[in-house]
């Protein structure tokens, strides 16, 4: 495309959407993003890439993540990943990166686990489906299932 053809579609798009050049230029209201997480440590360890990919595209993204059932395991106390690194050093520099982590009360009381052996950086929320409902229906976030 040429760079002509690229700057009148960019003013085509802010006339389309009545947004001015001034508040293009500002930025738009960041995006907000739910990882869906069910299922496990190798799910786990494809979501902290794609977050931290996610992140490096877009510095400016809001994003939670919200585990419930075996997407658990890897904000437990020791928890590694299939090369037997620790997740804890990444969980924690995600969540200095502003990404909360959301853990499912249904799924500890359901296996017996005490809230003590989760991630501090972790937030427990009395559902985890409910929750990634409740950001989608009620805040307008993105669903993502790594």
């Amino acid at each position: 495309m040429t760079r002509w053809l690229r700057w009148f579609n960019m003013v085509f798009l802010l006339a389309c959407t009545a947004m001015t050049p001034a508040a293009w230029a500002a930025g738009e209201e960041a995006i907000k993003v739910v990882y869906h997480m069910s299922e496990g440590i190798p799910q786990a360890s494809r979501a902290i890439n794609n977050i931290r990919n996610h992140l490096g595209a877009d510095p400016q993204a809001r994003i939670v993540v919200v585990a419930h059932g075996l997407g658990i395991d890897f904000l437990l106390d020791g928890a590694t990943n299939q090369m037997e690194q620790p997740f804890a050093g990444a969980i924690g520099e995600l969540a200095g990166r502003g990404v909360e982590f959301r853990v499912c009360q249904n799924t500890l009381t359901a296996r017996k686990l005490d809230a003590s052996k989760v991630a501090m950086e972790a937030k427990i929320v009395p559902s985890g489906v409910a929750e990634v409902a409740r950001l989608q229906a009620r805040e307008g976030f993105v669903y993502l299932r790594p």
